[in-house]
Protein backbone atom coordinates (compact mmCIF):
# COMPACT_ATOMS: atom_id res chain seq x y z
CA UNK A 1 0.00 0.00 0.00
CA UNK A 2 1.49 3.63 -0.60
CA UNK A 3 -0.02 6.20 1.17
CA UNK A 4 0.90 9.38 -0.04
CA UNK A 5 -0.57 13.05 0.42
CA UNK A 6 -1.99 13.85 -2.86
CA UNK A 7 -4.08 11.75 -5.13
CA UNK A 8 -7.15 9.42 -4.13
CA UNK A 9 -6.92 5.98 -6.23
CA UNK A 10 -7.45 2.38 -6.05
CA UNK A 11 -5.47 0.49 -8.79
CA UNK A 12 -6.58 -2.52 -10.86
CA UNK A 13 -5.92 -4.33 -13.42
CA UNK A 14 -8.86 -6.96 -13.02
CA UNK A 15 -9.62 -9.71 -15.32
CA UNK A 16 -12.79 -11.78 -16.62
CA UNK A 17 -13.73 -15.81 -16.14
CA UNK A 18 -14.76 -17.54 -19.20
CA UNK A 19 -18.51 -16.92 -20.31
CA UNK A 20 -17.89 -21.03 -21.45
CA UNK A 21 -19.21 -23.97 -19.29
CA UNK A 22 -19.09 -22.93 -14.91
CA UNK A 23 -16.95 -25.31 -13.16
CA UNK A 24 -19.79 -27.76 -11.35
CA UNK A 25 -18.42 -27.40 -8.07
CA UNK A 26 -17.94 -23.87 -7.31
CA UNK A 27 -20.20 -22.17 -5.80
CA UNK A 28 -22.45 -19.89 -7.17
CA UNK A 29 -22.19 -21.90 -10.42
CA UNK A 30 -24.94 -24.22 -12.07
CA UNK A 31 -24.03 -27.40 -12.86
CA UNK A 32 -23.63 -27.98 -16.83
CA UNK A 33 -24.77 -24.56 -17.28
CA UNK A 34 -24.28 -22.51 -20.85
CA UNK A 35 -22.31 -25.06 -22.29
CA UNK A 36 -21.74 -23.34 -25.76
CA UNK A 37 -21.51 -24.62 -29.18
CA UNK A 38 -18.29 -24.67 -31.18
CA UNK A 39 -19.57 -21.80 -33.29
CA UNK A 40 -20.98 -19.95 -30.72
CA UNK A 41 -17.44 -20.97 -28.89
CA UNK A 42 -15.53 -19.23 -31.73
CA UNK A 43 -17.74 -16.32 -31.98
CA UNK A 44 -17.11 -15.57 -28.76
CA UNK A 45 -13.42 -15.64 -29.16
CA UNK A 46 -13.02 -13.82 -31.76
CA UNK A 47 -15.44 -10.86 -29.62
CA UNK A 48 -13.43 -11.02 -27.05
CA UNK A 49 -15.45 -12.54 -24.62
CA UNK A 50 -13.74 -15.86 -24.30
CA UNK A 51 -10.20 -16.27 -23.06
CA UNK A 52 -10.12 -13.30 -21.45
CA UNK A 53 -7.03 -13.81 -19.74
CA UNK A 54 -4.84 -15.05 -22.89
CA UNK A 55 -3.48 -12.50 -25.80
CA UNK A 56 -3.94 -15.72 -27.89
CA UNK A 57 -6.32 -18.78 -28.23
CA UNK A 58 -7.03 -21.75 -30.93
CA UNK A 59 -10.04 -23.96 -30.80
CA UNK A 60 -9.74 -27.03 -32.92
CA UNK A 61 -13.69 -29.52 -32.62
CA UNK A 62 -13.16 -32.95 -32.66
CA UNK A 63 -16.42 -35.15 -32.19
CA UNK A 64 -18.48 -32.13 -30.92
CA UNK A 65 -15.16 -31.84 -27.98
CA UNK A 66 -13.79 -28.31 -27.75
CA UNK A 67 -9.99 -27.89 -27.07
CA UNK A 68 -8.57 -24.52 -26.03
CA UNK A 69 -4.69 -24.14 -26.07
CA UNK A 70 -4.23 -20.79 -23.95
CA UNK A 71 -0.58 -19.20 -24.56
CA UNK A 72 -0.25 -16.06 -22.69
CA UNK A 73 -1.06 -14.85 -19.21
CA UNK A 74 -1.22 -11.28 -18.68
CA UNK A 75 -2.07 -11.48 -15.39
CA UNK A 76 0.99 -12.70 -14.08
CA UNK A 77 2.67 -11.98 -10.41
CA UNK A 78 5.65 -10.41 -12.51
CA UNK A 79 3.10 -7.57 -12.74
CA UNK A 80 3.69 -6.10 -9.04
CA UNK A 81 7.80 -6.18 -9.46
CA UNK A 82 6.95 -4.25 -12.84
CA UNK A 83 5.91 -1.99 -10.66
CA UNK A 84 8.08 -1.50 -7.82
CA UNK A 85 10.57 -1.16 -10.14
CA UNK A 86 9.70 1.47 -12.18
CA UNK A 87 8.52 3.01 -8.67
CA UNK A 88 11.67 2.68 -7.14
CA UNK A 89 13.43 4.41 -10.19
CA UNK A 90 11.62 7.25 -10.15
CA UNK A 91 12.62 8.24 -6.91
CA UNK A 92 8.43 7.69 -5.86
CA UNK A 93 9.31 5.53 -2.95
CA UNK A 94 10.58 8.61 -1.44
CA UNK A 95 7.96 10.84 -2.13
CA UNK A 96 5.26 8.65 0.12
CA UNK A 97 4.86 6.73 3.10
CA UNK A 98 4.82 2.37 2.44
CA UNK A 99 2.42 0.09 4.70
CA UNK A 100 2.76 -3.25 4.53
CA UNK A 101 -0.43 -5.20 3.94
CA UNK A 102 -2.33 -6.68 6.48
CA UNK A 103 -3.99 -9.99 5.61
CA UNK A 104 -8.10 -9.73 6.07
CA UNK A 105 -9.49 -11.64 8.34
CA UNK A 106 -12.30 -14.39 7.62
CA UNK A 107 -14.84 -11.44 9.45
CA UNK A 108 -13.79 -8.91 7.25
CA UNK A 109 -14.49 -10.78 4.30
CA UNK A 110 -17.33 -12.16 5.21
CA UNK A 111 -18.81 -8.82 5.15
CA UNK A 112 -19.27 -9.03 1.97
CA UNK A 113 -18.89 -12.81 0.79
CA UNK A 114 -20.75 -16.05 1.46
CA UNK A 115 -19.57 -18.80 3.90
CA UNK A 116 -19.94 -21.20 1.76
CA UNK A 117 -17.69 -19.26 -1.17
CA UNK A 118 -15.44 -18.32 1.92
CA UNK A 119 -14.77 -21.95 2.58
CA UNK A 120 -14.53 -23.08 -1.01
CA UNK A 121 -11.77 -21.00 -1.60
CA UNK A 122 -9.74 -21.98 1.78
CA UNK A 123 -10.48 -26.01 0.44
CA UNK A 124 -9.52 -25.13 -2.87
CA UNK A 125 -5.94 -22.98 -1.28
CA UNK A 126 -5.06 -26.26 0.82
CA UNK A 127 -5.48 -28.46 -1.81
CA UNK A 128 -4.39 -26.42 -4.93
CA UNK A 129 -6.20 -28.53 -6.98
CA UNK A 130 -8.79 -27.04 -9.76
CA UNK A 131 -10.79 -23.95 -10.26
CA UNK A 132 -12.13 -21.16 -8.56
CA UNK A 133 -14.31 -20.25 -11.44
CA UNK A 134 -15.22 -21.59 -14.97
CA UNK A 135 -11.08 -21.74 -15.69
CA UNK A 136 -10.17 -18.38 -15.84
CA UNK A 137 -9.06 -18.51 -11.96
CA UNK A 138 -7.19 -21.29 -11.22
CA UNK A 139 -6.58 -22.23 -7.40
CA UNK A 140 -2.96 -22.94 -6.35
CA UNK A 141 -1.65 -23.55 -2.88
CA UNK A 142 -2.33 -20.50 -0.43
CA UNK A 143 -4.78 -18.70 -3.16
CA UNK A 144 -6.61 -17.78 0.09
CA UNK A 145 -3.89 -15.91 2.04
CA UNK A 146 -2.63 -14.24 -1.05
CA UNK A 147 -6.31 -13.02 -2.39
CA UNK A 148 -6.93 -12.05 1.78
CA UNK A 149 -3.83 -9.84 1.57
CA UNK A 150 -5.36 -7.91 -1.27
CA UNK A 151 -8.10 -7.18 0.51
CA UNK A 152 -6.20 -6.50 3.48
CA UNK A 153 -3.90 -4.07 1.66
CA UNK A 154 -6.90 -1.89 0.62
CA UNK A 155 -8.46 -2.01 4.43
CA UNK A 156 -5.61 -0.63 5.30
CA UNK A 157 -5.70 2.10 2.92
CA UNK A 158 -8.80 3.16 3.67
CA UNK A 159 -8.42 2.51 7.58
CA UNK A 160 -5.61 5.02 6.72
CA UNK A 161 -7.87 7.53 4.67
CA UNK A 162 -10.43 7.07 7.55
CA UNK A 163 -8.12 7.79 10.57
CA UNK A 164 -6.83 10.89 8.71
CA UNK A 165 -2.99 9.63 8.40
CA UNK A 166 -3.39 9.71 4.65
CA UNK A 167 -5.34 11.96 2.34
CA UNK A 168 -4.69 9.58 -0.55
CA UNK A 169 -3.14 6.23 -1.03
CA UNK A 170 -2.76 4.24 -3.99
CA UNK A 171 -2.95 -0.25 -4.25
CA UNK A 172 -0.94 -1.37 -7.22
CA UNK A 173 -2.08 -4.42 -6.95
CA UNK A 174 -5.87 -4.79 -6.34
CA UNK A 175 -9.25 -3.41 -7.26
CA UNK A 176 -10.37 -6.85 -7.95
CA UNK A 177 -13.67 -5.91 -9.37
CA UNK A 178 -15.30 -9.03 -11.14
CA UNK A 179 -15.62 -11.00 -8.15
CA UNK A 180 -19.18 -12.04 -6.31
CA UNK A 181 -20.20 -12.27 -3.53
CA UNK A 182 -20.67 -16.56 -4.12
CA UNK A 183 -18.27 -16.65 -6.76
CA UNK A 184 -14.79 -15.70 -7.98
CA UNK A 185 -14.94 -14.55 -11.91
CA UNK A 186 -12.29 -13.36 -14.36
CA UNK A 187 -8.97 -13.95 -11.67
CA UNK A 188 -11.01 -11.95 -8.98
CA UNK A 189 -11.17 -14.14 -6.06
CA UNK A 190 -12.23 -11.76 -3.41
CA UNK A 191 -13.50 -8.47 -4.03
CA UNK A 192 -11.18 -5.94 -1.88
CA UNK A 193 -13.61 -3.16 -3.31
CA UNK A 194 -16.74 -4.60 -1.90
CA UNK A 195 -15.00 -5.55 1.18
CA UNK A 196 -14.04 -2.05 1.57
CA UNK A 197 -17.32 -0.55 0.61
CA UNK A 198 -18.76 -2.84 3.49
CA UNK A 199 -16.18 -1.91 6.03
CA UNK A 200 -16.88 1.73 5.42
CA UNK A 201 -20.30 1.59 5.74
CA UNK A 202 -20.43 -0.82 9.04
CA UNK A 203 -17.50 0.85 10.90
CA UNK A 204 -17.32 4.62 10.02
CA UNK A 205 -21.00 4.72 9.34
CA UNK A 206 -20.24 6.10 6.02
CA UNK A 207 -23.66 6.45 3.09
CA UNK A 208 -22.35 8.00 0.20
CA UNK A 209 -19.54 6.28 -0.72
CA UNK A 210 -18.63 6.49 -4.55
CA UNK A 211 -16.73 4.04 -6.62
CA UNK A 212 -15.36 5.36 -10.29
CA UNK A 213 -13.77 2.49 -12.75
CA UNK A 214 -11.90 3.33 -15.93
CA UNK A 215 -10.85 -0.01 -16.38
CA UNK A 216 -11.48 -1.92 -19.84
CA UNK A 217 -13.81 -4.66 -18.98
CA UNK A 218 -17.27 -3.50 -16.45
CA UNK A 219 -16.72 -3.75 -13.06
CA UNK A 220 -19.78 -6.28 -13.19
CA UNK A 221 -18.59 -7.71 -9.59
CA UNK A 222 -19.51 -4.81 -7.76
CA UNK A 223 -22.23 -3.47 -9.77
CA UNK A 224 -24.43 -6.33 -9.25
CA UNK A 225 -23.75 -6.69 -5.52
CA UNK A 226 -24.59 -3.52 -4.93
CA UNK A 227 -26.87 -2.27 -7.67
CA UNK A 228 -30.19 -1.66 -5.34
CA UNK A 229 -28.23 -0.12 -3.13
CA UNK A 230 -28.79 4.12 -3.38
CA UNK A 231 -25.40 4.64 -1.21
CA UNK A 232 -23.24 3.09 -3.55
CA UNK A 233 -22.52 5.64 -6.23
CA UNK A 234 -21.27 3.64 -9.35
CA UNK A 235 -19.81 5.37 -12.69
CA UNK A 236 -18.34 3.24 -15.28
CA UNK A 237 -16.20 3.92 -18.62
CA UNK A 238 -15.78 0.38 -20.46
CA UNK A 239 -15.59 -1.32 -23.07
CA UNK A 240 -19.03 -1.72 -24.92
CA UNK A 241 -20.11 -5.38 -23.47
CA UNK A 242 -20.81 -6.67 -27.03
CA UNK A 243 -16.86 -7.08 -28.06
CA UNK A 244 -15.52 -7.74 -24.33
CA UNK A 245 -16.22 -9.55 -21.19
CA UNK A 246 -17.82 -9.42 -19.30
CA UNK A 247 -20.83 -8.76 -21.72
CA UNK A 248 -22.53 -6.58 -19.26
CA UNK A 249 -22.26 -2.91 -18.12
CA UNK A 250 -25.17 -1.32 -20.64
CA UNK A 251 -26.22 2.35 -20.54
CA UNK A 252 -29.69 1.36 -19.75
CA UNK A 253 -27.97 -0.71 -16.39
CA UNK A 254 -29.10 2.39 -14.10
CA UNK A 255 -29.72 0.85 -10.64
CA UNK A 256 -32.58 -1.01 -9.32
CA UNK A 257 -35.33 -0.47 -6.82
CA UNK A 258 -34.50 2.93 -4.80
CA UNK A 259 -31.08 2.98 -6.30
CA UNK A 260 -32.08 3.63 -9.82
CA UNK A 261 -29.88 6.76 -10.90
CA UNK A 262 -27.05 5.96 -8.46
CA UNK A 263 -25.16 3.78 -11.57
CA UNK A 264 -23.73 5.24 -14.33
CA UNK A 265 -22.36 2.82 -17.44
CA UNK A 266 -20.71 4.22 -20.07
CA UNK A 267 -19.73 1.50 -22.90
CA UNK A 268 -17.42 3.41 -25.16
CA UNK A 269 -16.73 1.06 -28.54
CA UNK A 270 -13.62 -0.73 -29.32
CA UNK A 271 -10.75 1.18 -30.54
CA UNK A 272 -11.98 4.49 -28.37
CA UNK A 273 -9.07 6.71 -27.46
CA UNK A 274 -8.46 9.64 -25.14
CA UNK A 275 -10.64 12.10 -27.38
CA UNK A 276 -13.59 9.38 -26.77
CA UNK A 277 -12.74 9.04 -22.96
CA UNK A 278 -12.39 13.09 -22.75
CA UNK A 279 -15.82 13.45 -23.93
CA UNK A 280 -17.56 11.09 -21.61
CA UNK A 281 -15.24 11.49 -18.54
CA UNK A 282 -17.09 15.04 -17.90
CA UNK A 283 -20.27 12.85 -17.18
CA UNK A 284 -18.70 10.86 -15.11
CA UNK A 285 -17.21 13.76 -12.37
CA UNK A 286 -21.03 15.55 -12.73
CA UNK A 287 -22.20 12.53 -11.78
CA UNK A 288 -20.40 11.53 -8.63
CA UNK A 289 -19.94 15.52 -7.80
CA UNK A 290 -23.42 15.70 -7.43
CA UNK A 291 -23.46 12.80 -5.24
CA UNK A 292 -21.91 14.68 -2.67
CA UNK A 293 -19.72 11.82 -1.76
CA UNK A 294 -18.02 10.89 1.85
CA UNK A 295 -15.16 8.78 0.12
CA UNK A 296 -13.97 8.28 -3.12
CA UNK A 297 -12.95 4.71 -4.99
CA UNK A 298 -10.99 4.69 -8.12
CA UNK A 299 -10.16 1.48 -9.91
CA UNK A 300 -8.29 2.66 -12.73
CA UNK A 301 -6.93 -0.75 -14.32
CA UNK A 302 -4.24 -0.29 -17.10
CA UNK A 303 -6.09 -2.70 -19.82
CA UNK A 304 -7.81 0.38 -20.89
CA UNK A 305 -4.48 1.95 -21.91
CA UNK A 306 -3.18 0.92 -25.75
CA UNK A 307 -1.63 -1.64 -26.22
CA UNK A 308 -3.12 -4.25 -23.50
CA UNK A 309 -3.14 -7.87 -25.15
CA UNK A 310 -6.82 -8.72 -24.82
CA UNK A 311 -8.34 -5.31 -24.88
CA UNK A 312 -9.18 -2.80 -27.32
CA UNK A 313 -9.06 0.38 -25.96
CA UNK A 314 -6.50 3.01 -26.51
CA UNK A 315 -6.03 5.49 -24.03
CA UNK A 316 -3.31 6.96 -23.08
CA UNK A 317 -1.69 7.57 -19.49
CA UNK A 318 -2.89 11.26 -19.64
CA UNK A 319 -6.44 9.82 -19.43
CA UNK A 320 -5.62 7.78 -16.41
CA UNK A 321 -3.70 10.76 -15.33
CA UNK A 322 -7.01 13.08 -15.72
CA UNK A 323 -8.86 10.49 -13.49
CA UNK A 324 -7.28 10.55 -10.54
CA UNK A 325 -6.67 13.94 -10.91
CA UNK A 326 -9.97 15.44 -11.34
CA UNK A 327 -11.22 12.97 -8.40
CA UNK A 328 -8.70 14.33 -6.17
CA UNK A 329 -9.43 17.64 -6.82
CA UNK A 330 -13.46 16.50 -5.62
CA UNK A 331 -12.17 15.11 -2.75
CA UNK A 332 -10.47 17.93 -1.36
CA UNK A 333 -13.64 20.31 -1.93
Amino acid sequence: VRLQPVGTETRGNGGGDAARAREAEAPGMAKGADRMTDRRLRAAIERGLIGHGTSRARVESEHGQVQMWIDIDPFGVDRHDAFARQFEARGFDGRVRVAPPVPAEAGELLLFHTPLYVDFVRERSASGQGCLDGGDTPAFRGVYEASASVVGATLVAARALMAGAASRAFVPIAGLHHAARDHAAGFCVFNDIGVAIEVLRREYGLTRIAYVDIDAHHGDGVFYAFEADPQVIFADIHEDGRTLYPGTGAADEVGKGAAVGAKLNLPVPAGADDATFNAVWPRVLAFVEAASPEFIILQCGADSIAGDPITHLRFTPAAHGRAARDLAGLADR
